[in-house]
């Protein structure tokens, strides 16, 4: 299936833990709200319905780009210590195995291996802005799994294989955060920290590609890096999404403040 116009591309912050279907017990409400209505207005960023959405998100991680190919995915509450009811959250979103087959083809086309998970469940860094953005859970929906190691020009790389498919009414999106220091959280330098790394971070989203992936590659250079991020597997969603991206240029499309940090999130084309 193919749609005359070509998808954008967002990455995202999907906030924390089974938020904001449950009571977490932190973050500012007004914040909170903040990041819940622009998420429930991802939904309509497509000028037109996709076919599918292909999720990348944080909270998976495998030895080669692995995606989902069960045709009614599961729930995975890949998180501890909340109420009983954060693991009744439903999201029964369809997914699609004729269409996971063309995500490893084109990855596979581009000499990138992959393989296939068919009893994967969507993990909170998809179904918690999915269930915001589809309530519905109308739109067939898949996962692909970051690369272990991490490696940002590998996940460049990965991104540039998936840009095809933004041609054939896919939306891609990539979820993680813009800070990811779980200690950080709430602590009195980490505003500094977290908005000296945003300001590079919307530097480079809307540069042109080549300077993008030059700066994307290297990103520990980046201001106060490792203090935004001591692990990166929650940044690497971007790498996937500014891949895809191609020559868009990026823009800023959430700008707030979260657990005493700044977030953002970004929208290619």
């Amino acid at each position: 299936m193919t749609t005359s116009s070509r998808m954008p591309v967002v990455f995202l912050p999907h906030g924390g833990g089974p938020w904001p279907f449950v009571d977490v017990g932190f973050g500012d409400p007004k914040e909170l709200d903040q990041l819940a209505t622009y998420l429930k207005s991802v939904g309509a960023v497509p000028e037109t319905n996709p076919r599918a959405v292909l999720m990348i998100s944080a909270h998976w991680e495998a030895s080669v780009p692995t995606v989902m190919t069960s045709a009614h995915p599961p729930m995975l509450y890949d998180y501890s210590g909340f109420p009983p009811e954060s693991y009744r959250i439903t999201w029964p979103a369809p997914g699609d195995p004729e269409f996971a087959k063309r995500v490893r083809a084109v990855l596979e086309g581009a000499g990138i291996p992959s393989a296939e998970d068919p009893a994967r469940g969507f993990d909170h860094g998809a179904f918690v802005p999915l269930k915001l953005a589809w309530p519905e859970a109308e739109v067939p929906t898949l996962q692909l799994s970051l690369k272990r190691g991490l490696d940002p020009a590998t996940h460049l790389a990965i991104g540039r294989a998936l840009a095809p498919l933004r041609d054939e009414g896919v939306f891609i999106i990539g979820s993680g955060m813009t800070f990811h220091n779980m200690r950080g959280f709430g602590a009195p330098d980490s505003m500094a920290v977290s908005q000296a790394f945003d300001r590079w971070l919307q530097h480079v989203t809307i540069a042109d590609q080549p300077e993008r992936d030059a700066q994307l590659t290297k990103w520990e250079a980046a201001p106060a890096a490792r203090l935004n991020h001591p692990r990166e597997e929650h940044l690497l969603p971007l790498m996937v999404i500014a891949g895809a991206a191609g020559s868009d240029r990026g823009s800023v499309s959430y700008s707030s403040t979260l657990m005493g940090v700044r977030l953002s999130a970004f929208r290619f084309g």
